[in-house]
């Protein structure tokens, strides 16, 4: 059975996520296919909607397959980046797409899962829904466009969860625009079923179906002056000025993280505030990643999380202050022409 199934129901393009026991993680394969898929569909006049989903299973997509992507980088990181084209490819083409698709969030939605469900103009999440941007703690930075979606979110609401790679629920997803409805788990089905009769009528389905959960954010307030610094140095030093419980838990946390990919993944966020196009942002988070992966972190990180799974990993550069200016503008240099990102 493939890894990803592609197909048209009635006047709607269909993508099911298949790889239940990697909670369907993105491969190569994967990522082709799909943008194959909805190549073929953009220029075909009786596919009026696309919907992504997961066939089966607790998690909706769990991110990219970064085992793959360390053994890549500790050779010559070619797999790696061939990965890494595709998949911004298929973001690129999902966020770019003329035609409505509904992203169903139902469960974990962690890095690439985010990156195929962000670009979407529906985004349904439901009382299963955990989503994250994890990468610093296995020594990457939150790409798939992060960068962009990120530094668009409340405050600094964008940085705290870069950094940290803190989960949100359902219910948060919705406040801060992550997502655009929420719907019980229970729902999803006649939600599909419904759209697919009728893909017409999108906006109207969701909204009988929708809930409205509660809406607060919690600590917004203590995000947006804790993580305001200029630089991760800063902002640690905010927290470690501060004598409350939830500075003290966020600073433990971030101690845990890849000192590299905390300034990178800061940076990340910071650039992308500015970013003129989604083109532009991915262009620039390739280069970022093909670098990064050649760095010793994402072996360690992915030994420590994966691999020997002791939750120890012995970062290099070990502490902030290793990780000089002249490392990140290295790691943030643009590729050369024949190297670099393109749109597929």
């Amino acid at each position: 059975m493939s890894d990803v199934l592609t197909f048209v129901e009635g006047r709607v393009g269909r993508i099911r996520l298949n790889r239940p026991r990697a909670l369907h993680a993105l491969n190569t394969g994967m990522c082709a296919a799909m943008l194959e898929a909805l190549v073929g569909w953009e220029a075909d006049p009786t596919v009026e909607a696309v919907l992504i989903d997961h066939a089966e299973g607790r998690g909706f997509c769990a991110g990219g397959d970064i085992r793959m992507i360390a053994e890549s980088g500790a050779g010559d990181g070619a797999s790696a980046a061939d990965f890494f084209r595709t998949e911004y490819r298929l973001n690129h083409k999902l966020f770019t797409y003329p035609k409505p698709i509904a992203a169903f969030m139902d469960g974990i939605t962690m890095g690439g899962g985010v990156g195929i469900s962000q670009p979407a103009r529906y985004r349904i999440a439901t009382e299963n829904t955990r989503f994250a941007m994890p990468e610093t703690g296995i020594g990457l930075f939150p790409d798939v466009g992060g960068g962009w979606y990120l530094s668009r979110l409340p405050g600094r609401m964008g940085e705290y969860l870069a950094l940290t790679g803190a989960r949100l629920d359902g219910a948060e997803c919705l406040a801060l625009g992550l997502a655009t409805h929420s719907l019980p788990a229970a729902a999803l089905d006649e939600a599909k079923a419904r759209i697919v009769a009728d893909p017409g009528a999108i906006d109207a389905i969701l909204e009988s179906l929708a809930e409205s959960p509660a809406a607060a954010i919690a600590h917004q307030a203590e995000i947006d002056r804790f993580f305001a610094g200029d630089t991760v140095e800063a902002i640690f030093a905010a927290l470690e000025a501060d004598s409350g419980d939830w500075a003290a838990q966020a600073l433990a946390t971030l101690r845990t993280k890849s000192p590299q990919a905390c300034k990178v993944s800061l940076r990340i966020v910071r650039e992308g505030r500015t970013a003129r196009s989604f083109a532009e942002e991915m262009t620039r988070e390739f280069a970022v990643a093909t670098h990064v992966v050649l760095r010793p972190d994402i072996v360690e990180g992915v030994r420590a999380v994966i691999v020997d799974k002791d939750n120890a990993p012995k970062w290099n550069p070990a502490t902030l202050d290793g990780v000089t200016d002249a490392l990140i503008d290295a790691i943030f240099a643009p590729l050369p022409v024949e190297k670099a990102w393109t749109p597929a």
